[in-house]
C-alpha cells in the first residue's frame, strides 16, 4: 500500500491467478484461460443452432491469432472437419508459411489494414507493412474470400493520402468482397489503466458520422463495396 492505495509490482507477476482467486470482491480478475482445441470446439458446438440459422460460425480473433500458429491450425482444421464455417481475423503480419498452413481451412479472411505507407506503418505500429501487403496479395490471388477492415483513427489513418493509398491497394485485389470501416472508439482506455499502461490517444475522439460517410463515399468512388461505420 502507498498513500492508502494498493500498488502492484507487475514485474513479479507470474499470471498464476492466485491473487484473483483470493480477492473476495472480484476486484482482480484473470483474463483468459488455457484451453485445448477440443475444449474450444465443445463450447462452440453449443451454439451450432444459431450458426445454422444465421450462416455464422467460428471466428478466430485476438489480439493476433497467428501468434499461436499451431493452435490456430489445429482449431481451424477441426472446425472444418465438423462442418463449421470459419473466419480468421488477422493483421496479416506473419510468415507466409504460417498463413499457408491455415488458409485451406479458412472460409473468410477478415484482414486488417491500417496504413498504406510503409514508413508511417512502421512509425505507428513498430513494423513495416511489406509482409502484410505481400500476404494480402497472395491470399487474394489464391482466390480466398477477403473482407478488408480499416480502422478510422482521426489524425492517424483518416487523412486523404492514406485513404487514397488504401483505395489503391484494395482496388488492385481480386476476390475482395468489401471494405469495412471501423470508427475509432476509446473503449480500450480502461484496459490500459487496469494494466498500468500508458494510453497514447487519451484526447482522440471518435470520427463523426458525416466523416465516416465521406470516407465511405471516397472509397466507393474507386469501385469498392464499402460497409461498416
Amino acid at each position: 500500500m502507498e498513500d492508502g492505495a494498493p500498488v502492484t509490482d507487475r514485474s513479479t507477476c507470474r499470471v498464476c491467478g492466485t491473487c484473483a482467486d483470493a480477492c473476495w470482491a472480484d476486484a482482480r480478475q484473470l483474463a483468459g484461460r488455457a484451453m485445448t482445441a477440443e475444449q474450444v470446439l465443445a463450447a462452440v458446438e453449443r451454439d451450432r443452432p444459431f450458426y445454422e440459422r444465421s450462416s455464422g460460425g467460428l471466428t478466430l480473433s485476438g489480439g493476433e491469432p497467428l501468434r499461436q500458429p499451431e493452435f490456430a491450425a489445429e482449431l481451424l482444421a477441426a472446425a472444418h472437419a465438423r462442418g463449421l464455417h470459419t473466419a480468421l481475423d488477422t493483421c496479416g503480419h506473419a510468415a507466409w508459411a504460417v498463413l499457408d498452413a491455415v488458409r485451406r481451412d479458412v472460409d473468410l479472411f477478415l484482414f486488417d489494414l491500417k496504413l498504406a505507407d510503409p514508413a508511417r506503418h512502421r512509425r505507428c505500429t513498430g513494423v513495416g507493412n511489406e509482409t502484410i501487403l505481400a500476404n494480402l496479395r497472395r491470399l487474394a490471388e489464391g482466390g480466398h474470400r477477403i473482407v478488408l477492415r480499416c480502422p478510422v483513427v482521426p489524425g492517424i489513418t483518416d487523412d486523404d493520402d492514406n485513404l487514397a493509398g488504401l483505395r489503391a491497394i484494395a482496388s488492385g485485389l481480386p476476390q475482395l468482397e468489401r471494405i469495412e470501416l471501423l470508427p475509432y472508439h476509446g473503449a480500450g482506455a480502461g484496459k490500459y489503466r487496469r494494466l498500468a499502461r500508458n494510453y497514447r490517444l487519451p484526447r482522440t475522439e471518435a470520427p463523426t458520422p458525416r466523416r465516416m460517410s465521406d470516407i465511405a463515399s471516397f472509397l466507393a468512388a474507386g469501385g469498392l463495396t464499402v460497409g461498416g461505420g
